[in-house]
């Protein structure tokens, strides 16, 4: 059986009194893309480093392909870090940066600038290797930031919030552009975010961080549909949540409930009945959101508890949809889309 690309055991690190992660276990594959989600203060950066050799764990291992290297230099590792602010050296061309590492360890400069030309290729940045990071746009620095990590060929690339520094527009192409570049060089990408969408866009696997532990593993749909507590539920996308005598009367059984906004049906007047595959609950709109391509109704339940729906704007404009505040509404939703939150412990 083939060793995991990373593999954490038990793995621990303190502080001071202070613990940033608190035991825990984690294995990523061979060529995947694993991304570490999280609020500010999670553990998620802590195992990165961890993972990297910047940081020993207080307790517990790190293995890479089968070895362990929990008291392994970082240079000693073959990973390579990519972090939000590039790290480029103003002085040196694309070219240069790209090569620096390659030179430090004395490979000739034949091959150097042979590598440093299919490493910016790979980000489909050929022909700017004699530019200055200066001259680039924020988008392209990233690249090159990319290029020089991927010229070492490391077994692992870890990337800590690499698109946090740009604008919408140019994080989302380099969302694509990133997923591309990472099916084309074929090795395991461990990525730090606090962006719920952008893990759910970029990864193969999702870990759910919360307090230094993990809270969930999975796909992005398993994390997105199947939210394992209601910190998940909560903290990936947006939730709502049922639970007492609201769950009961509206579900009709006891215990937390979540369904997602875009699952629920806004409909005009009284919800109708219930059939087997629907669920309705009837409610009036608290508030009404224009958000462009979609409103969002906020819905105080006559059951009790409130709910979110999102409704596309196919035909509806900010006008339309601001006479709804106060109007009396139904919800409808497929019964399969109320998930149930497993009871904490």
């Amino acid at each position: 059986m083939e060793a995991a690309a990373i593999r954490l055991r038990d793995v621990t690190k303190a502080f001071g009194r202070f613990t940033a992660v608190a035991g825990i276990d984690l294995e990523m594959s061979d060529g995947e893309f694993f991304s570490m989600l999280g609020p500010s203060g999670s553990g998620k950066t802590t195992v990165l480093r961890l993972i990297a050799g910047f940081e020993t764990p207080t307790a517990g291992a790190v293995e890479l392909a089968g070895r362990d290297v929990t008291r392994l230099a970082p240079f000693e590792r073959d990973v390579h870090t990519v972090f939000q602010d590039y790290a480029l050296f103003p002085h040196m061309t694309v070219e240069q940066n790209i090569a620096y590492s390659l030179k430090i360890r004395r490979v000739p400069r034949p091959e150097r600038l042979r590598r440093a030309g299919e490493a910016l290729e790979q980000v489909r940045l050929t022909g700017y290797g004699k530019r200055r990071p200066a001259q680039l746009s924020g988008g392209q620095r990233q690249r090159v930031a990319l290029a020089r990590a991927l010229v070492g060929r490391p077994k692992v690339l870890l990337l800590d919030e690499p698109l946090g520094a740009l604008d919408l527009k140019l994080r989302e192409q380099m969302q694509t552009e990133l997923k591309q570049i990472q099916r084309d060089v074929g090795i395991t990408f461990v990525f730090v975010t606090h962006d719920q969408e952008e893990a759910l866009t970029l990864s193969d696997r999702i870990a759910v961080f919360h307090r230094g532990r993990v809270e969930q593993v999975g796909t992005p749909a398993q994390i997105y549909e199947r939210p394992a507590n209601t910190f998940v539920a909560g903290f990936v996308g947006t939730s709502n949540l049922l639970t007492g005598e609201a769950a009961e009367r509206v579900v009709g059984a006891s215990g937390t409930y979540s369904i997602r906004p875009e699952k629920i049906r806004v409909l005009d007047g009284a919800a109708a009945g219930d059939d087997p595959e629907h669920t309705t609950a009837a409610g009036t709109v608290a508030d009404v959101l224009y958000l462009g391509d979609v409103t969002r109704f906020v819905v105080d339940l006559d059951a009790g508890g409130r709910l979110t729906a999102l409704q596309q704007n196919l035909e509806t404009s900010s006008e339309d949809v601001a006479a709804y505040r106060g109007a009396r509404v139904g919800l409808r939703w497929r019964r399969r889309h109320t998930v149930r939150i497993p009871d904490p412990g």
